[in-house]
């Protein structure tokens, strides 16, 4: 396969460079001359043609840049169809037909001419004449050139980019309206909920002294005004006593209350609360079926006249609807919450009395003989009790209605209307369990948190113990890794940085380094500044833009070395990173292994929300992964790999955009060992602004969620894979997608308990929840050797910053569900690489600052 082909420059073969790429390098790439490093030309949408092929045309001979051609094909992780029959290549439709016209290779299929006569440096190329040519490996046996490859047809790059597995689609927006509708719902639910139980906008008690005008209400104790305005009071006649219970029903007492009517053949009128009667229709259609009557006591048990006379009309109307849901029956009868004789009502509760009485209610006030109230509860189930017991004479126990003879106190509703009541009532129902699960859901996640700190405190203190005792002097080690190494450095539009990134490296303890710099297509002078860094270490190598998963696999096939250490193009490296890097790969079982990422440019709010991030979660994480043999990332600013292994592996995945945890998780399953090496520091610029902090998240959680689809089969798989499966998914699936999903309904609830449960309940578990981060931050970053300052902007961290990664989390997942492929978000650099590096001296080799 050749560079000439849209999107496939990475694909040349392990340790086989594609010819047709754009390379220049100071160092040796096997035995390739100087005049051989030249600058063939842009392979994609160069106007002019390439004017040089060293391929087409000449005499086979040995050609030092491909050593293994005519020799025996070996397998290649990377080509797995090399050697065997071409498969069809969606990609590639011309493979295998006749070659044709290609515009960027005038030269192939023409007369040939001899390789002598053809001019090495051009004129627009004769900066590349001046390097002198390098000598082969020693030992290195130049085998002859292959067969020529006749050239492919380039296929044109279609509209919005080049082409990729999935199609390209706008990233969803309707599900913000969606969450936005879900979390109003939820606050409804919450409002509603809360408005049944009293929660909300409940009264006070009524003054236990007002001003009264008795003489204006009748002497009887039930009321009734006429269309007039006119004032009708009556009292049940002698011998007859009204028994009535305020409130309820409820199951601790309404049940045992009906037991005693019912052995004594009594009747009573019960004024039910509305938001109770709602919660156990069923109490209320036995109440019915055993012949009792049925009031209004409110809705909420509200004090009318404390409250507007909409709220008041609500009161009574959602009561009605109660009762036609669970009875078909709607009442007439009232009694105002917080009174009892008609007589000492003060005047603001006679008028609202007045008010519903005009509008066709009976008032039924208490006079302690003719009409009895009593408030439900236990104690009242004992008193009537007692009372029917011992009813002294004749005395008749019934109703209101029934005592004054009046048949009209409750009516059936229309269908409509006990349609109505149905919906109400469902709708208190949902409302209520969703308020008792949030209420269960806040303790579980808690309890949860509160176990994931103890853990990660707990195994980062495991870890610390196990770091310290094998650096003890005396302690058995294991050798010294002091192999050379090959650093890879895909960059894309990195000219702020990619002079410090390299200058850093160049800067190591470990000398014995290749470094690879492979400029994934960038349109700015990333190329050129990397270029002009005179090192014969340091190797540029250009490809057409194809992303970071493809640079990395262009990086391998240019690598020398059996040990490969992977970083980005805005990271900087101190001087003994890539020297303690390694070490771990002493151990023949470690196939890779994570370094200890710092943000750099920590300046602001912003930065310093995200160094908190990075040493509380991200570290703190990585030695909770290490302990337990888990580790799902190895973070992309700083990793080393043995080539076998990546090699094992089939090298980086292109499927998800998180190619750092699809390859480390590979590499798991694969059984290999990962672990993190806490002395190995990079410094790395995190984003400035929210808008570029939104967009690096969500690629990272989009592929996170990919990878862990990808290799899901883990979970239910043995070894190091199972441990990867059972421990590291079902963290990530708990910690970093369940639990955030539902971190907005949590937030809406808490802001319900602030402000309409008790405010110092909800103020005190913030402050606790909120201490108890900030001694895991205090902890976190002793053990980082960091200081202590961003610790005043963790409460604001809580408050602000959790809740946009929540939402990257929603949006995420959202995007996984409708099946969107996400494109490349790349931040915008601003070049606070170089300000690390001065700051912590990594290219002088002076130690670190802080």
């Amino acid at each position: 396969m050749t560079g000439a082909r849209e999107g496939q420059g990475y694909e040349s073969g392990y340790g086989h460079p594609d010819p047709y790429g754009q390379t220049h390098q100071h160092g040796h790439a096997y035995g390739r001359t100087g005049a051989e490093s030249q600058d063939y030309g842009q392979v994609y949408g160069a106007p002019e043609p390439i004017p040089y092929d060293p391929y087409a045309g000449s005499v086979p001979g040995p050609n030092p840049y491909e050593p293994y051609a005519g020799s025996a094909p070996e397998p290649n992780p990377y080509e797995p169809y090399a050697g065997s029959a071409p498969e069809p290549n969606p990609y590639e439709p011309y493979v295998g037909s006749a070659p044709g016209p290609n515009p960027y290779e005038p030269y192939a299929g023409s007369a040939p001419e001899p390789y002598a006569a053809a001019d090495p440096y051009p004129a627009e190329h004769a900066e590349y004449a001046s390097h002198a040519p390098y000598d082969a490996p020693a030992g290195l046996v130049e085998p002859p050139t292959p067969p020529v490859i006749p050239a492919q047809p380039v296929i044109p790059t279609p509209p919005g980019g080049a082409r990729t597995r999935h199609a390209l689609r706008r990233d969803p927006r309707a599900h913000w309206v969606m969450l936005s509708l879900i979390l109003l719902a939820a606050a409804t639910a919450l409002v509603f909920a809360g408005y049944g139980r009293h929660e909300i906008a409940a009264t006070d008690a009524p003054p236990s002294h007002c001003p009264t005008t008795p003489e204006t209400r009748g002497e009887g104790p039930v009321v009734q005004v006429d269309q007039n305005g006119i004032v009708h009071s009556a009292a049940p006649p002698d011998g007859t006593v009204a028994l009535t219970y305020d409130g309820g029903p409820s199951p601790d007492w309404t049940p045992r209350l009906l037991d005693v009517l019912a052995a004594h053949h009594a009747t009573a009128t019960f004024f039910l609360t509305g938001s109770e009667a709602a919660a156990h229709p069923d109490l209320v259609r036995r109440i019915v079926a055993d012949g009792h009557e049925l009031g209004s006591h409110t809705y909420t048990d509200v004090d009318l006249a404390q409250v507007s006379d909409t709220r008041a009309d609500l009161e009574l109307s959602f009561t009605q609807n109660a009762l036609a849901a669970s009875t078909g029956l709607g009442t007439r009868l009232l009694r105002l919450p917080h009174t009892t004789e008609l007589a000492k009502l003060c005047d603001d509760q006679w008028t609202a009395g007045r008010r519903a009485a005009q509008s066709g209610y009976v008032l039924v006030a208490a006079d302690g003989k003719s009409v009895l109230q009593l408030t439900g509860s236990p104690q009242a189930v004992d008193e009537t009790e007692k009372l029917l017991a011992h009813p002294g004479g004749a005395t008749r126990h019934t109703s209101v209605g029934q005592a004054l003879g009046l048949s009209d106190t409750t009516y059936h509703v229309s269908a409509l209307a006990e349609w109505k009541g149905g919906a109400f009532v469902q709708a208190q129902g949902t409302s209520r369990s969703f308020a008792d699960a949030m209420t269960w859901l806040l303790v579980v996640a808690g309890v949860i948190t509160a176990v994931r700190l103890a853990l990660l405190l707990g195994v980062a203190r495991v870890h610390v113990r196990r770091t310290r005792a094998r650096r003890r002097r005396g302690a058995p080690r294991l050798p010294s890794v002091t192999e050379p190494v090959s650093i890879l450095v895909p960059a894309y539009n990195e000219e702020a940085g990619i002079e410090a990134t390299v200058r850093s490296l160049l800067a190591s303890t470990h000398e014995a380094i290749q470094v690879v710099v492979i400029d994934d297509g960038s349109s700015d002078r990333t190329f050129e500044i990397a270029e002009s860094i005179d090192d014969p270490r340091v190797m540029v190598v250009r490809q057409p833009n194809a992303g970071k998963a493809a640079a990395l696999n262009t990086g391998l096939a240019w690598a020398h070395h059996d040990i490969v250490v992977m970083i980005d193009g805005d990271t900087v490296f101190e001087p003994d990173a890539v020297r303690r890097l390694i070490q771990p790969l002493a151990d023949p079982r470690v196939g890779a292994v994570s370094g200890n990422t710092k943000v750099g440019n920590r300046q602001g709010v912003l930065g310093r929300w995200q160094h908190l991030e990075y040493v509380i979660g991200f570290n703190l994480d990585r030695r909770m992964y290490d302990v337990l043999e888990c580790m799902p990332t190895v973070p992309g600013a700083i990793g080393a790999f043995r080539r076998d292994a990546l090699a094992g592996v089939g090298g980086v995945s292109e499927d998800t955009l998180a190619e750092d945890t699809d390859l480390t998780m590979a590499l798991c399953r694969a059984g290999w060992r990962v672990v993190y090496e806490e002395s190995a520091i990079a410094w790395t610029e995190a984003p400035s602004t929210v808008r570029q902090l939104w967009k690096q998240r969500y690629r990272w959680c989009y592929g996170t969620l990919q990878a862990m689809w990808k290799h899901r089969r883990a979970v239910v798989e043995g070894g190091q894979s199972g441990k990867l499966g059972r421990r590291g998914l079902l963290y990530l699936l708990l910690f970093q997608t369940v639990l955030p999903l539902l971190a907005p309904l949590v937030d809406v609830f808490a802001v319900y308990g602030l402000f309409f449960q008790d405010p110092g309940q909800a103020l005190g578990v913030w402050l606790g929840f909120t201490a108890v981060q900030v001694g895991t931050a205090v902890y976190a970053l002793r053990l980082d050797r960091e200081r202590f300052e961003p610790i005043w902007t963790l409460p604001l961290q809580i408050v602000v910053y959790r809740q946009l990664m929540y939402l990257v989390v929603v949006q995420s997942v959202v995007t996984a569900l409708l099946g969107s492929r996400l494109r490349w978000h790349r931040m915008q650099r601003t070049g606070t690489a170089t300000e690390t590096l001065e700051r912590t001296g990594a290219g002088t080799g002076a130690p670190r600052a802080g």
